[in-house]
């Protein structure tokens, strides 16, 4: 028998969450772009999406159109809101098929699921199919928001994830965390570590919009506001690490 003892296995990362949605703006995936996808950005998220999917944890996604068309910005300059909101559902599909590509690329296995059909280049929502996917550790991509105008991707991705039974909704901003503030323009803005569902709504926070924080607080759902821009925060958060917001009861 060998003197040589056997290697030694790394212990696996403790993670706070098993399974939870990350909610990301289509601006997020502009990079220094006016408009539209910068590729390398949309690589860069899915490698923090990798990371966290590598220890095991099961994730949901939605990603908002305001990179490519915003429903609110077209019906503003006078389109009819119903088909203005309708067209900012298409671009959150564009968007989610170019974070599926980037994905896959990662040898990922993700699909992408939207609430208006459109069998040729994703899933119809079935909820029970779903959570299949999830059960079998693929990225689940939530596109087309509701399916319903007048209500936002903010909403869509706390529905999405009472559905799925996510034990959190992580939101990835500019910032890591929520301020009574605005920090860019404010040098004495203050960041809190943890706010309550009422406080950002009486508050005004603006971390979510005023359904997605009501159907969060009704169902007990955390929000996780964090950095996006900061390499390494999403997988540093489930592992009890970084700077970040909590929105509770």
């Amino acid at each position: 028998m060998s003197d040589q003892a056997a290697p030694q296995s790394m212990p696996p990362v403790q993670t706070r969450f098993r399974r939870v949605m990350l909610k990301i703006s289509g601006e997020a995936l502009m990079g220094d772009q006016g408009f539209g996808l910068h590729p390398p950005t949309v690589q860069r998220i899915a490698q923090e999406v990798k990371s966290v999917h590598d220890l095991g944890v099961e994730i949901c996604m939605v990603i908002g159109g305001g990179n490519i068309f915003r429903g609110l910005q077209g019906s503003a300059q006078g389109m009819e809101r119903t088909t203005a909101d309708y067209m900012g559902m298409l671009a959150t599909v564009m968007n989610a098929l170019a974070m599926q590509s980037s994905l896959e690329a990662l040898n990922i296995h993700t699909r992408v699921i939207s609430a208006i059909p459109m069998d040729q280049v994703c899933e119809p929502y079935i909820r029970r199919r779903a959570v299949r996917h999830l059960e079998k550790k693929r990225v689940c991509i939530f596109a087309a928001g509701t399916g319903n105008p007048y209500f936002t991707t903010d909403t869509a991705a706390t529905l999405r994830a009472n559905e799925m039974a996510c034990e959190a909704i992580f939101k990835g901003t500019k910032v890591d965390g929520v301020y009574d503030k605005d920090p860019k323009k404010h040098g004495d803005a203050k960041r809190y570590e943890r706010v309550t569902y009422d406080e950002v709504l009486a508050q005004h926070l603006g971390v979510m919009d005023a359904s997605a924080i009501a159907l969060a607080r009704d169902n007990n759902l955390p929000i996780i506001v964090f950095s996006l821009d900061e390499p390494g925060g999403f997988k540093g958060i489930l592992a009890g690490r970084g700077t970040y917001t909590t929105v509770h009861g």
